[in-house]
């Protein structure tokens, strides 16, 4: 297969429609029955487009070893070869490449581009010798070659120029969202820490009875920091890092998760299971992080008359973690859009929060190899972590 760079070359030429009419022109001008378009590098001769008309076999994308072709000759002197009749040229007779491919009469002329020097050749040959080597000849080639290099040149800078624009669009849209995120979600926690300082300062006997809900202000105001940067990273350096990753049990760890949230929620119930059996290589620290911020979403938009069940077990083919809570069922359209960075469903729309938690989720399954997905019916919804066994 070519290499990716080299398919887009041969799809470039195949979108300039007037390279079809050149080579047609260049076969009726010249009378010779095979003419094409070729990228030619060090080490890869292409066809990237072809007009056959003596079944010589090359379609789009077809190779020739390139050290077998006068094209690589071209591509290192940067000078047009015309050749009338190569048993009668002093300098081709001798030379393997007519008689490897079997023509008498050769025209071949560099392809260059402005930004980037050669590309490659526009070339025709023919079995049968032809009067191609006149200065019209020479003169066409020439002028088709400059043409075809500035459609290359030009479909460059559209997709730049398209690249740009979405990339501008992107960074409007983050723009965008991170001044919703801080006009909104960090003013909440903040106003109430400021009242709440306001209330103490004047009755100083009540400052005992604030202190647990300026305490948990803060605690929110660092999970949206932390949820902030963590969206950051994934977004602008292409994905989540993980510091290191370490072959240890984590009972220890999503029981803390556990028991903190709980402590948080003391009139929900939280029903949790766990079958470590087998170790488990991950970043211990971010795998609860998942689990607290799946929690958090369940005890947030579950019933809150019934349970929410945790499950994590660790095996030979992996690691699970479910996390399930009771209440009305999310819907398709809704569902589908969980994972994405600041999505709150309708439903939740009142709900305080960045909607990154999830989000968050999904970068840290995918940072370990692993997916997270999430099911909705009348009975329940649960969303389930699975990644692979990896070797220590």
């Amino acid at each position: 297969m070519l290499p990716a760079p080299l398919q887009q070359d041969v799809a470039d030429v195949q979108a300039i429609a007037a390279v079809r009419q050149i080579l047609e022109v260049v076969c009726r001008t010249t009378g010779m029955g095979f003419a094409a378009v070729a990228r030619v590098t060090e080490s890869h001769w292409v066809c990237c487009s072809v007009r056959d008309e003596i079944a010589f076999g090359l379609q789009p994308g077809g190779e020739l070893k390139v050290e077998t072709t006068i094209c690589d000759e071209i591509r290192r002197s940067h000078e047009p070869v015309l050749i009338d009749h190569v048993a009668q040229d002093s300098a081709f007779c001798g030379h393997p490449t007519p008689a490897m491919y079997g023509f008498q009469s050769y025209v071949s002329v560099p392809i260059v581009r402005s930004d980037s020097g050669f590309w490659g050749t526009l070339c025709a040959i023919d079995p049968r010798p032809a009067v191609v080597d006149t200065p019209i000849t020479r003169g066409m080639f020439s002028l088709f070659a400059e043409l075809i290099a500035s459609h290359l040149e030009a479909q460059d800078r559209l997709r730049a120029s398209e690249t740009a624009l979405v990339d501008a669009r992107r960074t409007a849209q983050l723009r965008e969202e991170f001044i919703a995120v801080i006009g909104h979600d960090l003013r909440n926690p903040l106003q109430t820490m400021h009242t709440g300082l306001e209330v103490m300062a004047r009755s100083p006997d009540r400052g005992t009875a604030m202190l647990p809900l300026l305490q948990n202000s803060a605690r929110r105001m660092g999970s949206l920091i932390e949820n902030m940067l963590d969206f950051a990273r994934g977004r602008l350096g292409g994905g989540l890092v993980l510091a290191g990753r370490r072959s240890e049990q984590l009972a220890a760890e999503l029981a803390h998760v556990v028991d903190e949230l709980a402590a948080g929620w003391p009139d929900r119930e939280i029903a949790y299971e766990a079958h470590l059996d087998a170790p488990v290589v991950c970043e211990r620290s971010r795998i609860g992080q998942l689990l607290s911020n799946l929690l958090a979403n369940a005890l947030k938009y579950g019933d809150p008359g019934a349970p929410v069940r945790v499950s994590a077990r660790s095996s030979a083919d992996g690691l699970e973690i479910t996390v399930a809570n009771a209440g009305p069922a999310i819907p398709p359209e809704t569902l589908a859009r969980l994972f994405e960075p600041y999505f709150r469903g309708g439903a939740h729309a009142g709900n305080e929060g960045l909607g990154l938690g999830l989000y968050i989720v999904s970068e840290i399954a995918r940072a370990h190899g692993g997916s997270v997905a999430a099911s909705s019916d009348a009975q329940e919804t649960c969303f389930r972590f699975r990644m692979p066994a990896t070797p220590d």
